[in-house]
């Protein structure tokens, strides 16, 4: 810390916010001047190192919460949403989102709000015909965009349900396995649990307390499941009392939110906080090992290490992102300063996208984005099958990676050469945010950078970039 300045003072104002101090009060507690006080809070002057001891002594923070992601996050967004062409004539300098996601995170949110709404109003317009005549064409932000914002702002961990789940997981009984403990808690509840020949991977009829899992799944889906269950159920008050402080706008986003959260309570009892995280550094992160030790899939463990953000007890500041055969992104999380597009698909020169044409197989990569960040990533396809050959298989490719300087906590990084200039391969985020030149892939024009059009010269590209 002292070698590199930090400046926080959003995180400072929402701290003192939610301790309810005033400057005064609380730059007394810290052992600073209000003014000193006053300059930190609005990125005038670094936060000092007595200061980050006495938040840490004083109020018991964590520290590390100062650099987390939330401004990386904000510019990537406000970044992208700026490359619709409505915005053409008028983007600010990269520099001056930066200063706004600093100094005034809220009104970025705002601004991110209010182009969601746009897009929203936009797309119900090029579809006017079908609108007018329904009861329900009132504006209002996607249900699903609003649940994807709120997990992707708490940093993809939710520290209430966690703790919750991994006393859960403490409490199974000798030699009782995961599924068995759902199944002995359900039990409690009166709810009998079957398993049948359905095409449905869950089914709870309140009315019989009956909950029918398909024994076509496999027995990480079908113990994945049945903690869903339990959470719906045993931890009902929990999940709604989350619910009520996310304070969504619709009645459809809620209930995104609470299957949301009761994933993420399964996941965290199956792959209980601590125990998982000694595990995962005791391996160097192998999936395949964790898999075996937890009874989960691939995917489940991937996901699970882009949680693992509990303050005072993080681990490997992990993205994990889910993508489709089109390239569409149906999950996605970072940890680190790499953030994707809110829009659309990830950039064609990920590895990633070549999971699909080598199944089976992890593959490798070393890469680094135009803020001259360097990652490992790694990506593999995963399969889910119907349990049926008339029963259609969906396919994904996942991607997990971290900041190069992690990669010696990774076993996939052995004899990468991460310390090699030219290994490195260059991908993006976004075209329309992506400032390369050179890019074989590019789909679009970058925002940023004027365009040369010459009829008598055609390279990789029909344009040149400025």
């Amino acid at each position: 810390m002292a070698t590199q300045k930090l400046y926080a003072g959003a995180k400072l104002r929402e701290l003192r916010g939610r301790l309810s101090l005033t400057q005064k009060d609380f730059a007394t507690k810290l052992g600073v001047s209000l003014p000193y006080l006053n300059q930190m809070e609005n990125n005038n002057r670094p936060v000092s190192t007595a200061v980050v001891l006495g938040l840490a002594q004083e109020f018991g923070f964590d520290v590390t919460e100062l650099q987390s992601g939330d401004e990386a996050r904000l510019v990537s967004d406000m970044r992208e949403a700026l490359a619709d062409p409505v915005f053409a004539n008028a983007a600010p300098p990269l520099a001056d989102l930066r200063l706004a996601a600093a100094n005034a995170p809220s009104l970025a949110r705002a601004f991110l709000d209010l182009h969601t709404a746009y897009r929203q109003t936009h797309e119900r317009l090029a579809s006017l015909d079908e609108a007018l005549g329904r009861e329900d064409a009132r504006l209002q932000p996607s249900p699903w965009e609003e649940v994807r914002d709120f997990f992707h702002y708490c940093d993809n961990y939710i520290d209430a349900v966690d703790r919750s789940a991994e006393r859960f997981a403490s409490q199974r009984r000798p030699g009782e396995t995961m599924a068995e403990a759902a199944i002995r808690t359900l039990g409690q509840r009166q709810i009998t649990v079957n398993f049948a020949d359905c095409s449905a991977i869950r089914h709870y009829d309140p009315a019989s307390k009956t909950l029918t899992l398909s024994q076509r799944s496999t027995p990480a889906t079908q113990s994945f499941q049945l903690l869903l269950q339990v959470a719906l159920i045993d931890q009902h008050a929990l999940l709604e009392a989350t619910l009520d402080l996310a304070r969504f706008q619709s009645d459809e986003a809620r209930g995104i939110a609470k299957v949301g959260l009761a994933n993420y309570f399964a996941g965290a009892a199956l792959m209980p906080y601590q125990t998982f995280l000694d595990a995962a550094q005791s391996t160097r992160h192998d999936l395949e090992i964790l898999a075996a030790r937890f009874g989960t899939s691939l995917e489940q463990v991937a996901h699970r290490l882009s949680t693992m953000q509990r303050p005072g007890a993080k681990g490997v500041p992990f993205f994990f992102v889910r993508v489709d055969q089109a390239g569409t992104i149906t999950k996605r999380h970072s940890a680190t300063t790499l953030q994707f597009a809110r829009y659309g698909g990830a950039c064609p020169l990920w590895n990633v996208h070549q999971a699909f044409e080598l199944p089976g197989q992890f593959l490798r990569q070393l890469a680094e984005t135009p803020d001259g960040v360097r990652y490992f990533c790694l990506a593999r396809d995963v399969s889910k099958s119907g349990g049926g050959y008339n029963t259609p298989t969906r396919r994904y490719a996942i991607g997990l990676g971290c900041e190069v300087k992690h990669a010696g906590s990774l076993v996939y990084a052995d004899h990468m050469h991460v310390n090699d200039t030219d290994a490195f391969a260059p991908i993006g985020i976004s075209c329309r945010i992506c400032e390369r030149r050179g890019c074989h892939q590019r789909a679009v024009p970058p925002l940023e950078r004027q365009l040369r059009v010459d009829p008598n010269r055609r390279g990789t590209l029909p344009y040149q970039l400025d």
